[in-house]
């Protein structure tokens, strides 16, 4: 498993497993250390939303993000003229780093109706519970 893919869950999951073990060994004690360096790595500081990549695209594209908190999470995409193209609807999201293709979100390019999208310029905003982010992505046919 790549360090990229775990989860804040998982990590304390673990951490709680080996609270149930004599940590008097010492290969137990180093072992526990570096899970708990890995539970400070894997949990943000700050909820971010991040470029999407690849950008430019065609026709997909992964939007990631970090969230310091947990938050019912949505992506809205806009068009270049502010009209609302599409909503990801995420779900409610934990504590943790989302930026890798299984993790980040996934726009296949296609508005609410199923339909690709023209080529231009779109923004795609980030809510979180109280955060919102805007950023901007650009299509190429």
């Amino acid at each position: 498993m790549a360090i990229s893919t775990l989860t804040v869950e998982e990590i304390e999951m673990w951490l709680s497993q080996a609270q149930q073990v004599d940590l008097s060994d010492a290969t137990y004690q180093r072992g526990f250390a570096v899970l708990q360096q890995l539970l400070i790595a894997a949990t943000p500081k700050e909820t971010v939303l991040l470029p999407n990549y690849p950008n430019p695209f065609n026709p997909e594209t992964w939007i990631p993000y970090q969230l310091a908190a947990p938050a019912e999470v949505s992506i809205a995409i806009y068009a270049a003229d502010g009209k609302l193209v599409r909503t990801l609807a995420l779900g409610h999201q934990g504590v943790g780093i989302y930026a890798s293709r299984s993790r980040a979100a996934y726009w296949d390019g296609k508005n609410s109706l199923g339909e690709s999208v023209a080529s231009g310029l779109y923004f795609y905003t980030l809510t979180a519970g109280e955060f919102t982010a805007t950023r901007k992505m650009l299509i190429r046919k």
